[in-house]
C-alpha cells in the first residue's frame, strides 16, 4: 500500500483534497406592487429585508422583531445628481479682475513704482 495514499499514513493528506467552487445561487431584487405588497411579503422573526417597489420610485423597508412582529417602513429613491465640475477659468478671471481692483493696473503700477525709484536716486 502506497502511504501517499491514504491520508491516515500520510501527514500532508489534507493536501490532497480538492476543492471544488459551490455553484452561486441566482438571485434578484424582490419587487413589491405598493405597501400592501410589502405588508404581505414573508420574512422571519429578527430579519429585514429591502424590497423594491414596482414604480421605482419607493423602497420598503421591512423589519421584524424577536416575536415575528412585522413594521413596513417606505423611503423615496431619488435619482443621483453629480457635483457640476468647477470652472476654474471663470473663477481666475474673478481673481485677476479683484487684483486689478484692489491695486490697480498690474502695469500701471510697475511703471509708477520705477518712475519712482530713478526719482529718489536724484
Amino acid at each position: 500500500m502506497n502511504t501517499f495514499q491514504n491520508p491516515y499514513l500520510n501527514p500532508y493528506g489534507f493536501m490532497q483534497q480538492q476543492f471544488q467552487p459551490q455553484p452561486v445561487q441566482p438571485t434578484q431584487v424582490v419587487r413589491v406592487n405598493g405597501e400592501n405588497g410589502a405588508k404581505t411579503y414573508a420574512i422571519g422573526a429578527n430579519s429585514s429585508a429591502l424590497l423594491l417597489d414596482e414604480s421605482g420610485t419607493m423602497v420598503w423597508l421591512v423589519t421584524s422583531d424577536g416575536a415575528g412582529y412585522k413594521s413596513v417602513s417606505a423611503y423615496d429613491i431619488v435619482p443621483h445628481k453629480a457635483e457640476p465640475v468647477p470652472d476654474y477659468g471663470n473663477l481666475e478671471e474673478r481673481i485677476r479682475r479683484l487684483e486689478e481692483a484692489v491695486n490697480g493696473n498690474s502695469k500701471n503700477n510697475a511703471t509708477t513704482r520705477k518712475v519712482k525709484s530713478d526719482d529718489s536716486a536724484d
